[in-house]
């Protein structure tokens, strides 16, 4: 049975609805079950699932690392691990989802697949839908990147270019598709939340921590994880549950705006001005959600600007990992928040590193690219450069 997240209205589990009537977001029951050993993430975690996904479909998605960020943990007095998701196999969470929401769509006989995105879900939508046989139809803003236009032709589905405020697109997009018979997998759909949840068990699976930080921006990646957390801790799997802080760019922060304003409603964010363009819908549909579960968890919600993105950007490289700028605006709000004192020193902190820096690529200062010269005079840059070093 699918249930409205607001009303409570109920649908039936067969039913290809992604919102309500009321247009808030769907969502599937609460699982409950045991851990088996052994085996991916999909295996073990089985009984939490709504369906099995095919190995044939399956590209070996999940199951990512939780590096322990050695400096940074150091530089801000906590414990803190990155949750590692530039290592799925189109470079970000989405594939989880999109795994689970792709079984769906072959399990009822769907043709046609279609997602509206920034650039992660449509790389990732059309990357499965070309390994299960189906066609994609991505709908992307009008100004998307030829970095991400790119990625996702690849696959040689149909991008469609649509001008006209983003937030509204994806209210269109299931229109169209109820009228096309196009299965739209979309940001919220029950589905894809089901699939996201599986980063909580592998997060409890290292080691629970006292705060998660995730980026926001339709708020299906937090309603996931959050899902995940509440069915382990009803299964007898955790004891508690850890403080999920929403971090949204300070340029398109429509939820956070709301939270600081103890408003129940999401009010459209006009004109996003950030450079974390994967996380910047001006009203997302699952927003208003996101400000239930903040409240229902004694949830944080923080913003941050583009500056204090890059700045994080490069503290993330420190570790060894390329985040794309809206990835790094969880240990940019870890920062900030350990300077304000709402994360106490030595707290167990995990931020999700949410796509490849590879998404999102722009200028970067050079001068640390100090040195250039022919091949033939290259001993001789060596030997002069050692001089200089020992001076």
């Amino acid at each position: 049975m699918l249930r409205c997240v607001s009303c409570g209205k109920e649908y039936p589990s067969e039913s290809v609805r992604h919102i309500c009537e009321c247009k808030e977001p769907l969502e599937m029951g609460l699982f409950s079950g045991k851990v088996r050993s052994g085996g991916s993430v999909w295996r073990r975690f089985r009984g939490f699932l709504p369906c099995q996904p095919s190995k044939k479909l399956s590209i070996f998605e999940g199951d990512t690392p939780g590096v322990k960020a050695k400096k940074l943990s150091k530089e801000f007095g906590v414990e803190l691990v990155l949750k590692n998701e530039t290592v799925n196999p189109t470079w970000s969470f989405k594939d989880r989802g999109t795994l689970l929401s792709l079984q769906r769509a072959m399990d009822i006989g769907v043709k046609k697949v279609g997602t509206v995105s920034t650039g992660n879900m449509g790389v990732s939508v059309s990357a499965y839908c070309k390994r299960a046989g189906l066609d994609p139809v991505v709908l992307v803003d009008h100004d998307i990147s030829n970095e991400k236009l790119n990625q996702i032709a690849i696959y040689g589905g149909t991008v469609i270019k649509v001008s006209g405020d983003y937030g509204d697109l994806y209210y269109e997009s299931l229109k169209i598709g109820k009228n096309k018979n196009i299965y739209f997998s979309n940001s919220n759909s029950p589905y894809r939340i089901e699939g996201y949840k599986t980063i909580s068990f592998e997060i409890e699976e290292r080691s629970l921590p006292d705060y998660v930080v995730i980026p926001t921006s339709s708020g299906g990646l937090f309603r996931g994880v959050l899902k995940g957390f509440v069915e382990m801790e009803k299964s007898g799997i955790l004891d508690r549950m850890p403080v999920p802080i929403c971090v949204q760019a300070e340029g398109c922060s429509p939820i956070c705006r709301a939270f600081d304003s103890h408003e129940k409603k999401i009010k459209r964010w006009h004109d996003p001005d950030t450079i974390a363009s994967a996380i910047a819908n001006p009203y997302p549909p699952g927003g208003e959600e996101v400000l239930r579960k903040l409240d229902d968890h004694n949830g944080i919600c923080t913003t941050v600007s583009n500056d204090e993105m890059i700045s994080a950007q490069l503290k993330i490289a420190s570790e060894g990992i390329f985040s794309q700028p809206a990835s790094a605006v969880g240990v940019a709000a870890v920062e900030k928040l350990r300077e304000k004192e709402e994360i106490e020193e030595g707290a167990e902190v995990v931020s999700i590193i949410t796509g490849s820096g590879l998404k999102h690529l722009f200028p970067r200062p050079t001068e640390h690219l100090e040195f250039s010269c022919d091949i033939s005079d290259l001993k001789d840059l060596f030997e002069k450069s050692r001089k200089d070093e020992i001076e």
